[in-house]
């Protein structure tokens, strides 16, 4: 019975360990469940347990080899990837990342953004409670240079700069994701608010869709500076976020800053619950200096406040 109990509980963790393994986000249930990778350790380490008391030594092989997979995953990824961009600094540039939740974080992101003085703000779910506040409580003197997408619930977003800005073409998906180009420093920055729609099994093809475009994106900018920010409603565990990263040479702020696994969303549990969605990519041209998660209030998710330098990498 033990050897019956220590199999089943096998089958989840195997189906979605295999599919990490062959760089696939396959169907549902499995996109869904990558998300959460770090949790399929606990059923994978109660399965070897089982097999130690039935002396099952098949199950002891099986559950000893995917324990070993999914640990060697659930490491802090990209780990060693620090070296710094040859050319010297010449601007720091701090952003800040923050799914609102409808809007229903704003007061905790306007008292955000007047503690940090963050140089690019990236707001995901930005209602016209978020928009108004923005415009109302963030004076322009601080931040002269803006791309709102006005919207209702997750539909809005914003992108407010320190820095000039030129408003470009955003990705065309259901809800905003604008794109801007910042002048830093004499170079021109390429900046995308990244939002696709999440992976519930009803709209697992818009998920694949949208973050097919934003890879696309990164692609064709790869050669110049740039930032991807926001809530992809996709960790490091998707193959089709990964895909993003190798398609634009771009790199993950949370992870170079020493805040991998850190969980981003639910607000609910913490590390190494739940999972981190929330990302600054940035090129090659970026090096990080730190990146940390700020709890809000009134959101599922954190956000995420990243110090970087912009290197004349030219």
């Amino acid at each position: 019975m033990a050897a019956w109990f220590s199999a089943l509980l096998l089958l989840v963790p195997t189906a979605v360990v295999a599919c990490r393994v062959a760089d696939t986000d396959a169907t549902t249930p499995v996109p869904q469940l990558l998300a959460f990778l770090p949790w399929l350790l606990v059923p994978a380490g109660a399965a070897l347990l089982l097999a130690l008391l039935a002396r099952w030594r098949t199950g002891m092989i099986w559950a000893a080899a995917v324990l070993a997979v999914a640990g060697w995953f659930v490491r802090p990824y990209d780990t060693g990837l620090t070296e710094k961009p040859s050319g010297k600094v010449i601007a720091g540039v701090e952003v800040l990342t923050s799914n609102v939740e409808f809007g229903n974080a704003t007061e905790d992101l306007l008292a955000a953004i007047k503690r940090e003085q963050p140089d690019l703000v990236f707001v995901q779910e930005c209602a016209e409670e978020c928009s108004q506040g923005l415009a109302r409580e963030i004076p322009l003197a601080d931040y002269p240079h803006r791309n709102v997408v006005e919207g209702k619930l997750a539909f809005g977003s914003a992108i407010l700069s320190k820095y000039p800005l030129r408003t470009a073409p955003g990705i065309d998906s259901t809800l905003a994701q604008p794109n801007s180009v910042a002048e830093i420093a004499g170079r021109e920055v390429h900046l995308q608010l990244a939002h696709p729609m999440p992976p519930i099994p009803s709209g697992l093809g818009d998920w694949r869709r949208e973050l097919g475009q934003i890879r696309t994106y990164a692609a064709t900018v790869k050669d110049a500076p740039g930032i991807i920010a926001g809530d992809f409603n996709a960790s490091q565990d998707h193959a089709a976020f990964r895909r993003v990263l190798d398609a634009g040479k771009l790199r993950d702020a949370a992870v170079l800053g020493g805040a991998a696994r850190t969980p981003s969303w639910p607000t609910m549990v913490s590390r190494p619950l739940g999972t981190q969605i929330d990302h600054v990519l940035i090129s090659e041209e970026f090096s990080v200096r730190s990146a940390r998660f700020l709890e809000l209030a009134d959101t599922d998710h954190r956000a995420l406040l990243t110090k970087l330098e912009l290197h004349d990498a030219r």
